[in-house]
């Protein structure tokens, strides 16, 4: 499946940036990372039709079949190392944020996918490099399913059967893009906790109920670390955790609308 850069950067916010198509690559994460290496500055952008390696989060793979949208987008920016989670919550909020604007009501998953219907349409990952307890550099890694033979519980763009204004994997490839930088943009603009107050609001599991060591809580919500708040209430007591991502799984809701 090709991919037509000149259809992508006309719907661009920010057209100017370089874009890179590929038709396979091993990680278009590892392909950003290399054009750095090489001498090519950020921002910059790569899109393969194929990886043959893709990352997920906590180094699972991830299933890249022809047909899908793979992206990596390098940014180079100054952030204290202790917040390399904002960079997930802004990535993830703009792109989720951006979507419903062309029919799709894409919610979030914690702590990093995209769900449509309950089910899972796309994924981000991050990756860094530090220079003295700050990041200089990041890549903001996207797979979102397109056309593509998905896994249970997955879900496709082209298998939604409500109406939307996405044609092309081009003009997904152009709105996700535009997701990031909007997201981008809004966190250094507003900060880290006016864009939580958002990236609740779509959140799919607030007010969810889970069992934690044998006790009820409700998920009331996401800290400025990524970690996902959960109220427990007991006779005359009330705690909030806060969990790190890979410490609790929430499944999928299939089926939602």
């Amino acid at each position: 499946m090709s991919i037509d850069p000149r259809k992508i950067q006309i719907q661009l916010q920010k057209p100017e940036l370089p874009l890179h198509i590929f038709d396979t690559v091993t990680s278009t994460n590892q392909v950003v990372w290399d054009l750095l290496a090489e001498g090519n500055p950020f921002p910059l952008m790569a899109i393969a039709s194929q990886q043959t390696a893709g990352r997920g989060q906590w180094g699972r793979n991830w299933v890249s079949a022809v047909g899908g949208l793979y992206l990596s987008i390098g940014l180079k920016l100054q952030i204290t190392a202790q917040n390399a989670p904002h960079l997930t919550l802004f990535s993830a909020w703009g792109i989720a944020e951006n979507l419903p604007r062309y029919g799709l009501p894409v919610k979030l998953k914690w702590p990093n996918d995209l769900i449509l219907q309950g089910r899972k349409l796309g994924g981000i990952k991050s990756e860094t490099r530090i220079q003295q307890e700050t990041i200089t550099h990041c890549v903001i890694g996207v797979g979102i399913n397109w056309c593509n033979q998905t896994p249970d519980p997955g879900i496709t763009i082209q298998s939604y059967d409500k109406p939307h204004n996405i044609d092309s994997l081009e003009t997904l490839a152009a709105i996700t893009i535009n997701g990031v930088f909007r997201g981008y943009d809004h966190y250094l603009s507003n900060g880290i906790d006016n864009l939580l107050r958002n990236y609740i609001e779509i959140l799919d599991s607030v007010g969810r109920k889970v069992i934690i060591e044998g006790m009820t809580g409700t998920i009331i919500g996401v800290s400025t670390q990524g970690e996902l708040k959960v109220s427990l209430q007991a006779p005359g007591s009330k705690t909030t955790l806060k969990l790190p991502p890979g410490t609790l799984s929430l499944g999928y809701s299939q089926g939602e609308t």
